[in-house]
């Protein structure tokens, strides 16, 4: 699963766990975002930091792996890049590609599109009381999980404001947060569109990969 992840929550996790159980994952390839394409690097923070908070998060479940692919890599990040990569690394493994059901809807009208469904099976997650359509290709799967209401872009709001986000969050990365003051006097941030369409799960931030 692949995104900005800033900062990676609760909602990140449980649709990675649940896809890889829905399908018969092996593992789930967390992919951090390099540089996003749609974004000045002033708007998110230091990779390192979401490389490293991702780790956090994922230490716990063996399944779970992290990748550097979309850091190391100069230049904005995008989709098919990432893929290609993640194809050259692994070639006889089955690619899943995670991300948003709203921007799975954007994802098929994409130019090129047709090279994306060579390199993987795409499930598009989606929160409650969003619809799910039928996207009419037998290649795209799409799967409802309830803790994706939660938003990287509301977690850094509450940490701006010095609300808690205990329990949204991993421990591990709300003491990370705290220890390098990652969020903080920035007021609101805008809305990234996190788990949506254009950051956690867009062209450029929602490179996500399983592997089966």
């Amino acid at each position: 699963m692949g995104g900005t992840f800033d900062p990676i929550h609760h909602g990140h996790l449980v649709a990675a766990s649940e896809v890889a159980s829905k399908f018969d994952l092996d593992e789930v390839v967390f992919v951090p975002t390099g540089e996003p394409w749609q974004k000045s690097k002033s708007t998110v923070s230091a990779a390192e930091h979401r490389y490293l908070m991702t780790v956090i998060a994922t230490a716990s479940n063996p399944r779970f792996t992290v990748s550097r692919v979309d850091i190391d890599r100069p230049g904005p990040t995008y989709t098919k890049d990432t893929l290609r990569d993640l194809r050259r690394l692994r070639p006889e493994a089955d690619l899943y590609f995670i991300t948003g059901a709203d921007a799975m809807a954007q994802i098929v009208g994409w130019k090129d599109v047709d090279e994306l469904w060579e390199l993987a099976h795409f499930v598009g997650v989606t929160r409650p009381g969003h619809e799910l359509h039928d996207l009419g290709r037998t290649d795209v799967s799409l799967l409802e999980v309830p803790a994706m209401a939660i938003s990287s872009t509301d977690c850094r709001a509450r940490v701006a404001v010095a609300e808690p986000v205990w329990y949204l969050v991993p421990d591990g990365v709300v003491q990370y947060i705290a220890k390098y003051g990652l969020y903080r006097g920035k007021g609101r941030p805008s809305d990234d569109g996190d788990g949506h369409a254009q950051d956690e799960n867009g062209e450029a931030g929602s490179t996500a990969a399983a592997v089966r």
